[in-house]
């Protein structure tokens, strides 16, 4: 059983990207296989024992991304919601999957709305999503328009609830691939808008982030780049010494005027940043689907705005760029 559509190829070479196929088909064939994680048996059990639907229509333009468009019945609903909690911990959401509600750990629509409002419109642009997850603001990304959505995520248990969730929808011009930006290969740049949300921090070179980002753009084409920074308005960076917020793959946090400085000496014009909003406990917590710790275990008990390991509380921004 594969997990990723063979449509794959064809929107693909729609995007004039034919060349990726030689270079990665049997990196995903790999990265499909049980040999890959040891729970893939478990992940795929869970996929498979999904019930057989009738797929009727995905409502990609709400909060709650809602798939199939209309519910199941009673019975149905137990048997999705019995496999589907298989596929913990979901970190990103939230989902209606045929009447089942999955509470993710993130409150995703609520960083959407943020992004949406910065943007350009997304009607018929090419996007990449890097770092994407399970496939939320990919599904959101075409909900608002866009043409096509190639999704890539290392992280094999988010690609296989993409698996699950196309189990439920109809088949769309959106993939989630479990790749690293790096492997992407070189070529000709196809994408008219390339997102990279929560992905800098946990890169050790994120200049060398920036440039792969950049490298997939077509001309006059826009970065949308969502991170963590810290407060501030001096151009500066700091590297945790050990963990931040129960981290360990926290590498360099830099203030927004640093980070406006990256991207401008990365080869980027038209830089601002469109919002700065701190997270929230609403925004990210426990639930049902993601029962670990989160956002509350990592913060200061006695001052919120501090991290348990006296660091600033984490605080996003988003911010905006073209490549000429």
């Amino acid at each position: 059983m594969t997990t990723i559509s063979a449509r794959v190829w064809d929107d693909l070479q729609a995007l004039d990207l034919e060349h990726w196929r030689p270079a990665l088909e049997d990196v995903l064939r790999e990265r499909q296989s049980d040999a890959a994680h040891g729970d893939m048996p478990r992940w795929r059990a869970a996929v498979a024992g999904l019930p057989a639907v009738h797929v009727a229509g995905a409502a990609l333009d709400r909060d709650i991304v809602a798939l199939p468009a209309e519910p199941l019945s009673s019975a149905g609903q137990q048997d999705i919601r019995e496999q589907l909690l298989q596929l913990c911990p979901w970190r990103k959401g939230p989902f209606n999957i045929g009447g089942v509600h999955i509470d993710t750990e993130w409150r995703s629509d609520l960083k959407w709305r943020r992004v949406q409002d910065a943007i350009s419109p997304l009607a018929d642009r090419r996007v990449l999503d890097v770092g994407c997850g399970n496939g939320y603001y990919a599904l959101r990304m075409l909900g608002a328009g866009a043409r096509c959505v190639i999704g890539i995520d290392p992280t094999l248990l988010f690609v296989m609830q993409f698996a699950a969730l196309q189990r439920f929808m109809p088949e769309l011009p959106v993939h989630v691939l479990p790749l690293r930006c790096e492997e992407l290969p070189a070529g000709t740049p196809a994408f008219d808008t390339v997102f990279s949300m929560g992905v800098l921090y946990h890169r050790r070179t994120p200049l060398e982030h920036l440039r792969e980002l950049r490298d997939q753009l077509v001309s006059d084409g826009e970065l949308v780049l969502e991170t963590l920074v810290l407060p501030g308005s001096e151009p500066l960076a700091w590297t945790p010494p050990d963990r931040y917020a129960r981290m360990r793959n926290v590498w360099l946090l830099p203030t927004v005027a640093e980070l406006t400085t990256w991207l401008e000496r990365g080869g980027f014009r038209d830089v601002r940043c469109a919002d700065l909003t701190q997270t929230s406990v609403t925004e990210q917590r426990t639930t049902e689907w993601m029962p670990f710790e989160s956002l509350a275990d990592a913060l200061d008990p006695n001052d919120p705005d501090r991290t348990i390991e006296g660091w600033p509380a984490p605080l996003r921004a988003i911010l905006i760029a073209r490549k000429p």
